[in-house]
């Protein structure tokens, strides 16, 4: 199922409790609150899940974006710049 914020292909799956089919999207039912199987969800998991403690977050202390491979902070378009100690 296709995410209707950020457009991108999602997991769904049946809450055990409403019956609901809703996107994956955390621990819990968004229908009903009720917490979902996480067993299963941690066995979907790609093993590149460990690039995400690689990341380089941008040396703007105001800004919240990721470094991306050419060394441009993909939020407000900076290049990275390391603290000089």
């Amino acid at each position: 199922m296709v995410c209707e914020k950020c457009a991108r292909e999602v997991d769904t799956v049946t809450c055990g409790r409403c019956g609901q089919e809703i996107l994956r999207l955390g621990r819990f039912c968004y229908s009903c609150g009720a917490e979902l199987d996480v067993t299963v969800q941690a066995e979907r998991e790609s093993p590149d899940d460990s690039d995400f403690f690689k990341r380089v977050l941008c040396s703007d202390g105001t800004c919240i974006g990721v470094i991306n491979e050419d060394g441009i902070c993909k939020v407000c378009g900076k290049p990275y710049t390391p603290d000089v100690q």
